[in-house]
């Protein structure tokens, strides 16, 4: 059984806008992808997105409170869902949170740990938000973690380059993914 999962995070319609060179990263996540299946890998997909219940339920001191009640993290919204271009498939892991991180209010943890998965891979926009916050979390949880440094995007290029140069490096391996494939 494989051990490895790449996670894909917040690679959501609504928030591609927000990062640089939004079609090179959804390009070189589509190889990370067709790297990690091909090596017989898991993939998960992570969303952010509310029903009207989370949105009742978050206090208003939260900053997802001010940050999430917007229409356009409402569970239906178009822009809540995962690029159309990138590669899911029904069988993968997927989890929808509420949280910044992938692990908060989701079952991923119980659903990597039923697969065996030991090696988180992780891609994501933003470097500071949702990967920050797997990666602290995945480290409390004890896996083995790598950054896709150039899958990952941030708002604030300098932030980016501090958390990938800097901070992960301190307990997660950094790298950057594969080239996408090109015809021969």
């Amino acid at each position: 059984m494989n051990r490895t999962a790449l996670l894909v995070m917040d690679y959501q319609v609504g928030l591609l806008h927000r990062v640089a060179d939004p079609g090179g990263l959804l390009a070189r996540v589509n190889s990370a992808v067709a790297e990690t299946r091909r090596h017989g890998g898991h993939v998960g997909w992570v969303r952010v997105a509310f029903t009207d219940d989370d949105f009742d339920a978050i206090p208003p001191t939260s900053v997802m409170a001010r940050n999430g009640r917007r229409p356009e993290f409402h569970v239906d919204a178009p822009t809540t869902r995962i690029d159309p271009t990138l590669d899911q498939q029904p069988h993968d892991i997927a989890v929808r949170k509420t949280r910044v991180g992938a692990f908060t209010t989701t079952d991923l943890d119980h659903q990597l740990r039923a697969r065996g998965v030991t090696r988180l891979v992780l891609a994501g926009i933003s470097t500071s938000g949702v990967v920050l916050s797997t990666v602290r979390e995945a480290m409390d949880r004890d896996y083995e973690i790598v950054v896709l440094s150039d899958a990952c995007a941030d708002p604030d290029p300098d932030t980016h380059a501090f958390l990938t140069e800097k901070l992960f490096p301190r307990s997660a391996t950094v790298t950057d993914s594969l080239p996408p494939s090109r015809p021969a």
